[in-house]
């Protein structure tokens, strides 16, 4: 019965709320369509009202100048002036008159221009900026006004590149158009008297271009898209300069609830309709009205925050209001229940209280930590079990009694120097280790941390203890295993140390022998050289034994001239062989290996003599850089020699197929290095072995031609010399191989490179 009745009530209750607010949202609703439509309608009527005045402001201003032109057509000095152009003095006087009038008129400039479009005489005709000689034939004031119409037109001028408004007049000599004069008049003034925050007022030529505006950001643009034509046509007549004439960002265009038009503009980018930071979409209410015989426009944007802003708090007090009434009787119903129940609340809050002591004095004896509670002179007051047990004292046994009767003697003191210690000083809370006197006798280690509680006024301290014993050995044991480690550690250190002495002797031997390999290396290149110097020998000597033949003829004959010739033929033979021999007898022995400055150009002239019986044999061509001699890196010449000289010998290899081989060697500098680049343009390296190059015993040579050590060896020469050896495949084809060198400064002593 009394579970049917409390459903029953929830149902009622849930119902209640239902329609509770089902009529705040409609009474809140309703309130805020009225003031929206009264808001609306008044922002309607103020816009319109200011845009009345602004329209009546502009058209006066406008007023003032339209019939100046046509008064000043029928002038004489400007008749005169037209009818005889081509005399200083008519021009001349016309200008002064136009000054004087634009004097009294407060105009911007007045100007007169003839049947051409050229401007003959001008207010500003004393200015750098002066019209006088500029053709304006283009503006459409002027060619409205050579076929007999007075001509109104915006645009910003050509010269000044301010706005302004012209008015032009036909000037007429016995019924016949001679010229034009024309009154340009500056709107600037009328902007800045538009101040309000809260409207925003435009005006727009025929096209829907902005060229007043109170938002300096809003000027020439479009209230809508131009089509192509449009701007084309726009650009041509020059009116607004360079300015982009792009639309105003409207997201959205719909009639107004009281007439006119809503829209939503934004400023700034915008994605997703969604405002950015810093960028907020505004909502305006737009009105417009043309302004008669002038081909201009009045918009009004009113703001429409303030119509919102009535609707937002015309919804806030209503609601404000209908919730107040709510909550009183909410408050006057619940208030007799809250009567009826505190009675019944304070009964079980009492039985709670007595379940909640029962609780935590079980929660207390059965923590694993030793509790006890001592009174301000430092007297047990209350043990729980576990401190009990910690101690062998029971509760009753112990309280009014010392707490330090339960301390070793030596920490004695540490206790009460805590206990009684001023207020200010004392620490929040003692935490330490100390050792325990059980009632037996016997001591144990502890964990013991002493806080201070005030209870009923009353000052009190809590003393927790956690009994220590088993941290302690597995400290001892901790300790005798860190021991244990740190005399392992020596003890492998030693060895290490032992291994890493064999080690440096092992890395010594085999610096030797590397340098034994690349010598090896060496020998080989020498001897697959061979055949080209057993040609380069062979000429010289053939040549020799001629010579001496000659000259045992010649002596016989005794004719030592002859003879004398011969002998220095022969002479300068031997030089050339000799010459040829030297640098093998340099690129066979061994070097020192520290690096040194090193000229590029010895390198190359080195590398050169060594490759040159075979260069010759196969017609090979290497083209080097112009600028060697000037170039220095750190390293040494003789292995810097070997390694070109491998580096062309696997090039030709590599262009074996080809009757008339290249090989480009390019130079790469920059403040800390020298890149040096030998391309060959023959089949390239595969791509799957780009990386295998430098591995010894790799090689793509034919059987008989090499072990493919000779790149490995390179690599590691290079390598030596801090430098660095890489190989690539070039786009257009062929191997790319690239020798970076620390770059070198030219010994002080060097004045020139001699090769011997």
């Amino acid at each position: 019965m009394h579970h049917n009745h409390s459903q029953r009530w929830r149902r009622y209750r849930l119902l209640f709320f239902v329609v509770l607010a089902f009529s705040f949202v409609l009474v809140v609703a309703q309130t805020t369509t009225i003031s929206r439509s009264q808001g609306y309608q008044t922002l309607k009527q103020r816009s319109g009202a200011d845009l009345n005045r602004y329209l009546l402001s502009l058209q006066q201003k406008l007023d003032r100048y339209k019939d100046l032109p046509a008064l000043l057509s029928s002038h004489s000095t400007l008749i005169d002036a037209l009818d005889s152009q081509e005399d200083p003095f008519y021009t001349g006087q016309a200008s002064v008159y136009l000054e004087q009038v634009n004097h009294s008129i407060n105009a911007a400039d007045v100007y007169l221009m003839n049947m051409e479009g050229t401007a003959i005489a001008a207010s500003n005709w004393a200015d750098a900026r002066s019209f006088v000689g500029n053709n304006y034939a283009f503006r459409p004031y002027f060619q409205d006004a050579v076929v007999g119409k007075p001509g109104r037109y915006f645009a910003l001028g050509t010269i000044s590149k301010k706005r302004g408004y012209y008015f032009s007049y036909p000037v007429h000599l016995r019924s016949k158009i001679i010229g034009v004069v024309v009154v340009k008049i500056d709107l600037n003034e009328i902007e800045s008297d538009w101040t309000d925050p809260d409207l925003d007022i435009l005006v727009t030529d025929e096209d829907g271009v902005i060229f007043i505006s109170t938002r300096e950001d809003w000027k020439f643009r479009t209230l809508r898209p131009l089509t192509q034509a449009d701007v084309q046509r726009i650009a041509e007549s020059l009116r607004y300069g360079d300015h982009k004439l792009t639309a105003l960002d409207i997201v959205s265009r719909q009639p107004g609830p009281e007439g006119g038009s809503l829209i939503t503009l934004v400023d700034g980018q915008q994605i997703d309709n969604k405002a950015l930071d810093g960028i907020k979409a505004r909502e305006f209410l737009l009105q417009s009205r043309e302004l008669e015989d002038s081909g201009l426009t009045v918009v009004v944007l009113a703001s429409t925050k303030p119509v919102k802003l009535r609707m937002f708090y015309t919804a806030l007090t209503t609601g404000f209001i209908f919730v107040a009434l709510v909550l009183l009787v909410l408050f006057l119903s619940t208030r007799q229940r809250i009567t009826r129940e505190r009675a019944r609340f304070k009964q079980k809050e009492t039985q709670a209280l007595e379940a909640n002591e029962e609780r935590v004095r079980a929660i207390i004896d059965n923590t694993q930590a030793g509790l006890i509670t001592l009174d301000a002179q430092g007297r047990i007051e209350s043990m729980n079990t576990m401190a009990e047990k910690l101690f062998g004292y029971s509760e009753d046994e112990s309280r009014l009694e010392y707490f330090s009767k339960l301390l070793s003697q030596a920490d004695r003191a540490l206790f009460w120097q805590h206990l009684t210690a001023p207020d200010d000083d004392r620490q929040e809370e003692l935490f330490t280790e100390a050792r325990g006197m059980r009632a037996d006798g016997s001591s144990f280690p502890i964990e013991l941390i002493i806080g201070h509680m005030d209870y009923a006024a009353i000052k009190r301290f809590i003393v927790t203890i956690h009994d220590i014993t088993q941290r302690k050995q597995y400290e001892e044991e901790l300790q005798h295993a860190r021991d244990l480690l740190e005399h392992r550690v020596e003890a492998r250190t030693a060895d290490l140390t032992d291994a890493n002495l064999k080690l440096r002797d092992e890395i010594e031997k085999h610096k030797d022998t590397q340098n034994e390999l690349i010598q090896t290396a060496k020998l080989a290149v020498l001897g697959q050289m061979s055949a080209g110097i057993n040609h380069e020998l062979n000429q010289p000597l053939t040549a020799i034994r001629t010579y001496a033949d000659n000259a045992r003829a010649f002596m016989q004959r005794d004719q030592m001239q002859p003879v004398e010739q011969n002998l220095n033929q022969i002479s300068l033979l031997t030089d050339r062989m000799a010459k040829i021999i030297h640098p093998l007898k340099e690129f066979s022995r061994k070097t020192s290996g520290t690096p040194v400055p090193v000229c590029l150009q010895t390198v190359r002239d080195g590398a050169m003599s060594i490759m040159y019986g075979r260069l010759s044999k196969v017609q090979a061509e290497v083209n080097w850089p112009d600028n060697l001699r000037q170039v220095y890196v750190m390293g040494d010449t003789v292995r810097l020699e070997q390694v070109l000289v491998n580096l062309i010998s696997n090039a030709l290899q590599a262009m074996e197929a080809l009757e008339m081989p290249v090989i480009k060697i390019s130079l790469a500098e920059s403040e800390s290095e020298v890149c040096i680049e030998v391309r060959d343009f023959g089949p390239g390296i595969p791509k799957q072995d780009l990386d295998r190059v430098f591995e010894p015993f790799y090689t793509t040579k034919k059987a008989g031609q090499g072990l493919g050590l000779g790149l490995s060896i390179s690599h590691r020469i290079i390598a030596s010399m801090g430098g660095q050896l890489s190989v690539s495949n070039h786009p257009e084809g062929g191997a790319l191989f690239r020798l970076r060198l620390p770059r070198a400064s030219a010994p002080a002593n060097v004045t020139g490179q001699t090769i011997g």
